[in-house]
Parts: structure tokens; sequence; C-alpha cells
């Protein structure tokens, strides 16, 4: 028996356990470990696909015990047995409807992911500096062109830009997609209902997991579903406004190592 028995901690990835050095720092790892080898469950929920995520475990020495959600609530994958556990799409009419908002707003870039493929449309600055920081690769291809179903798109421009797509793609489509931000230059969308609050419940459901006993942390808005979730809905200092506003528990930044923090909270409850 672990005093962490039956507890749940599952952290956002870039900009809350991965720093701003791009690495995920010793103590992190460290304060990990001890969760973990006192019968904590450990898990992370990205934006990042399993193509973009998966080349961290090795090269950062992740470590977790728990199914990761993936691509900001499109999936569930189990690293252990090397699965999805769930996976969703977008709906077939996607590529119809993301024409009709590039055309609409023409300076629009987007990714869009097919399996373990990224198609870009209209790339910019954004999607350059995004691909290069996830390490994905992309194929250009016009949207009718792109195949499908597509698990996620990133829809990329500065934020103002974003702000007016964003409305014009909840009054088309709000109720069949989520649009939540990343960070400001990022748009995700997802099927409706997919995003990282559902997939956390779903895992703690999966591991019987009481909500009294599970807790998250994230620094942007599209973590907020899953804050809402959590006993204490932990963030870094270098969050987003939105997660201020909403009321999370401010932690240290990401560089000091806020994970680490959040777990010596946990130690002191448990």
């Amino acid at each position: 028996m672990g005093k962490f028995d039956g507890v749940l901690f599952f952290s956002d990835y870039d900009d809350t356990l991965y720093n701003s050095a791009h690495t995920v720092s010793p103590e992190n790892r460290a304060a990990i470990r001890y969760f973990m080898d006192n019968g904590g469950w450990f898990s992370i929920a990205t934006g990042r696909a399993h193509r973009t995520f998966t080349p961290q475990i090795e090269r950062e020495g992740l470590l977790f015990n728990a199914p990761v959600v993936l691509g900001n609530g499109a999936a569930i994958y189990d690293y252990a047995s090397d699965r999805y556990l769930l996976d969703s799409a977008l709906p077939k009419e996607a590529p119809g409807l993301l024409a009709r908002l590039c055309g609409e707003f023409p300076a629009l870039g987007f990714e869009a992911y097919h399996g373990e493929d990224i198609y870009v449309h209209n790339p910019n600055r954004v999607t350059r500096e995004h691909l290069a920081k996830v390490g994905g690769t992309q194929i250009q291809r016009p949207i009718g062109e792109m195949p499908t179903p597509w698990t996620k798109v990133i829809l990329q421009q500065d934020e103002p830009y974003l702000k007016e797509v964003q409305a014009r793609l909840l009054e088309l489509w709000g109720e069949r997609c989520e649009a939540i931000f990343s960070n400001r230059h990022l748009l995700e969308v997802t099927a409706k209902g997919c995003n990282k609050g559902t997939m956390a419940a779903k895992v703690a459901d999966l591991l019987y997991v009481d909500r009294k006993n599970l807790y998250c942390m994230g620094d942007n808005a599209n973590d907020i579903p899953m804050l809402a979730l959590s006993a204490i809905p932990f963030a870094p200092a270098n969050c987003a406004q939105a997660v201020r506003d909403w009321g999370a528990r401010i932690l240290g930044h990401c560089d000091e190592h806020a994970v680490a923090q959040a777990i010596e909270i946990l130690d002191g409850i448990y």
C-alpha cells in the first residue's frame, strides 16, 4: 500500500511539464517517480498527436503509468499495451467546412491530422514554428485532396484573427466540434465532446479513481475542461490569463518545476 493509492494526476505537457528550454527537468522527473513509487497514477494530457508525442518519451525519459490523452482530447493511448483505447474523428464534412472558412479568412493556415500524417494548408510562421517545436513533418496538399478522417485540426494565425475565426466556426458548426485555444496562435478543433476534460474523466473511470482523488494541471484554455474536474486545479505561473481568470491555483513557473511543486502539495495532503 502506498500513500497515493487511488490518486490520479494529469499534467499538460508543453509549458507545464515541458519547460521553456524544451526539456523536462530532473526535479519534475524525480517528483513523478516518487509519486508513482508511492502508489499514484501519473499521466499526461497533451495537444500533441501520437506521432509528435511518442519521440518525447525516449528523449525526455518520461515517466507515467496511466493511459495518455493525446490530440487535445481526440484520443486516449495506452503506451503499456501500445494501442489506442479511444480514437475519435471530426465529421466527414470537415474538409468542406475548412475550405469555406479559409475562403472567408484567407490568411488562415491549418494542420489536419490523419493517422500518423500531418497535412497543411497555407502554412505560415505559426505553422513552421509549431512543427519545428513538436518535430512533425508536413505534407502540403489542397484541402480537397487531403485524406480523411481527420482526428483534429489546428488553426493557425495571430490571436485577434483566430478569435474571429473561432466565432465563425462555432456559428457554423458549434454543435459538431470543440474549438479551444491551446495558445495565442493555435486554435484546436476536435469532435464535439472530445476535450482533455472528457478524456481525463474516462481514464479516471477506467482506473476506478474517485473524482475527489483526481488532480490536473495545465497552462492554457484547452486545459480548463480538465481543470474543472480537478480536486485542486493547478496551473504554472506562466499560464494564460484565461486560466488565472477561471480560478486555478497558481504555482511556480514551468521553469521552476511546477509539476514537482504540485506533487509536494499532494504529499502534504495524503
